[in-house]
């Protein structure tokens, strides 16, 4: 069996998502600091069997850290072996040794890691190219090793060079297992390591690569949320994730009891994500109940009774001019941005359709920057920014508009609300009388309402159709109809004033 096809056997079986590390660092091992090289190795040699032994029942995998064995000088690798030797043959093991070479060398890795450790899978730097993963899963170790892939990695120092390349090396991963194998559809023969201190990239791993294993180092000591790692990365079947843990088992008094403890809140956490999930009302996204529940923590959004310009009595108010300041503008960018990368505007994970945003005067300015900064912050997407004024200005550089040149690019235009769709429609004749080439509108909150009651579009839906562009929302009035349903904490009386409102003046 494969590589991965043993690692989801396993965890089925013994129903965890716990890799354990067995890392045997010398401050560990209780050996004098002038011991020598055969009395250390022994050392960590018990050391590891000792884990091993405490901890195999909840242990989808085991994870040697080659660095440690290697440090042993000359009878490291033997102890490696011994080690690894003295795994249940059951439990597939994954050597965490991050080789990053091509050809020959490459080969040889292969060869160590896979003959004469005793391996199932490793680790690998991917930075090199399929040259540098090739030899790991093809030829003789074809349908049988398996690599993880550095992706994102959970050292703060990861930013300098993975969050840019993050996205692409997930989708790499995919194309090269199918490379490998030779056939789609087959098991894959890759994976990812995504650190837990990342949920964004975690979210854009998964994304990218739906049918492959993430490692997912970084819960406990480095700051890792297990439940936000989990909602980001667990794949369809809330599963094809991996937690490794190492000291957090070495260094506990009761390793089988820190073991099984470890499992027990994986499990829970991971019921608790896909309990969360299966109850989504009305398809309402994780980033849409943040977004609701913010909104009204801040006074923007409110429920009762409220008279609109059209005189309607609507049960609900927005008012976005409420997100009055720095941390509520972070918040409310990161879900535009958000919402954007869940929509037919995003190119894959890491890529848009769009290369400006445009925020129309004035509260599309504020709006337009947020939201760029947002979807560079969180997605690694970096597009240009460009707002116009209402006068022009008759000094300096002068014109009406500010900011990155929107002549044959293509704009996304960025605004609160759509009421009647004025605003956008102006904003798209301006941009097309300078060449630029609108592609989309994104907005926080789509009403989903009629114009009038013999009219069954409404003003997002006329500006759609109008302009022939799509136009994306934080949420909409279903979304806000599924959140009031699945909570609790309102009174039956808004829930039947919103159900009412929608049945009378909503559209589909």
């Amino acid at each position: 069996m494969s590589f991965f096809s043993r690692i989801s056997d396993r965890s089925k079986e013994i129903d965890s998502l716990l890799c354990v590390g067995l890392d045997p660092h010398l401050a560990e091992l209780n050996v004098a600091s002038d011991a020598d090289e055969e009395t250390v190795a022994a050392a960590a040699l018990q050391f590891c069997k000792s884990i091993i032994e405490a901890t195999y029942p909840y242990a989808v995998s085991y994870k040697p850290n080659s660095a440690f064995f290697e440090s042993l000088g000359g009878p490291g690798h033997a102890t490696l072996t011994s080690v690894i030797s003295s795994i249940p043959n059951s439990i597939p093991v994954l050597l965490d040794c991050k080789r990053g070479d091509i050809g020959s060398t490459a080969s040889a890795y292969a060869q160590a890691s896979y003959v004469k450790s005793g391996a199932d899978g490793v680790t690998l730097s991917p930075l090199m190219g399929y040259d540098s993963v090739e030899p790991f899963v093809t030829g003789e170790f074809a349908g049988k090793g398996g690599a993880f892939l550095l992706c994102k990695t959970s050292n703060p120092g990861s930013e300098d060079i993975l969050k840019g390349v993050a996205g692409k090396i997930a989708r790499l991963a995919g194309e090269w297992s199918e490379r490998a194998n030779g056939e789609k559809g087959g098991v894959p023969c890759l994976g990812l390591v995504v650190g837990a201190t990342d949920a964004a990239a975690l979210r854009q791993a998964r994304m990218e690569a739906k049918g492959l294993w993430i490692l997912s180092p970084g819960v406990g000591a480095q700051g890792g949320d297990l439940d936000a790692a989990l909602m980001a990365g667990l794949d369809e079947e809330g599963s094809g994730m991996l937690v490794p843990v190492s000291r957090g088992i070495s260094r506990a008094e009761d390793r089988a009891e820190a073991a099984k403890k470890l499992r027990d809140d994986i499990n829970d956490a991971r019921k608790r994500v896909v309990e969360g999930k299966s109850k989504k009302e009305d398809g309402i996204e994780t980033f849409q109940t943040e977004f609701i529940e913010f909104a009204l923590q801040q006074g923007v959004l409110k429920f009762g009774s409220f008279t609109l310009k059209s005189g309607r009595e609507s049960p609900y108010f927005f008012n976005a001019g409420l997100f009055d300041s720095g941390a509520a503008l972070f918040k409310l960018g990161k879900a535009y941005a958000a919402s954007i990368m869940s929509s037919e505007l995003a190119l894959t994970s890491s890529s848009v359709k769009f290369d400006v945003i445009f925020g129309p005067a004035y509260k599309g300015i504020s709006l337009g920057a947020i939201v760029a900064a947002a979807l560079y912050a969180d997605f690694g997407v970096d597009v240009g920014f460009a707002y116009n004024r209402k006068e022009a200005k008759d000094h300096g550089e002068g014109g009406m508009l500010v900011g990155a040149s929107m002549k044959g690019k293509k704009v996304l235009v960025v605004d609160d609300v759509i009421s009647a769709g004025t605003a956008i429609r102006e904003s798209h004749s301006m941009l097309t009388k300078i060449e630029a080439i609108p592609v989309g509108v994104s907005i926080a909150l789509d009403r989903a309402e009629k114009r009038a009651l013999d009219d069954p579009v409404s003003a997002v839906q006329a500006v759609a159709r109008d302009l022939a562009i799509p136009v994306v929302s934080i949420v909409g009035l279903k979304q806000l109809f599924g959140f009031l349903s699945g909570s609790g904490d309102f009174d039956a009386s808004i829930l039947e004033a919103v159900t009412k409102y929608r049945s009378e003046y909503g559209v589909d």
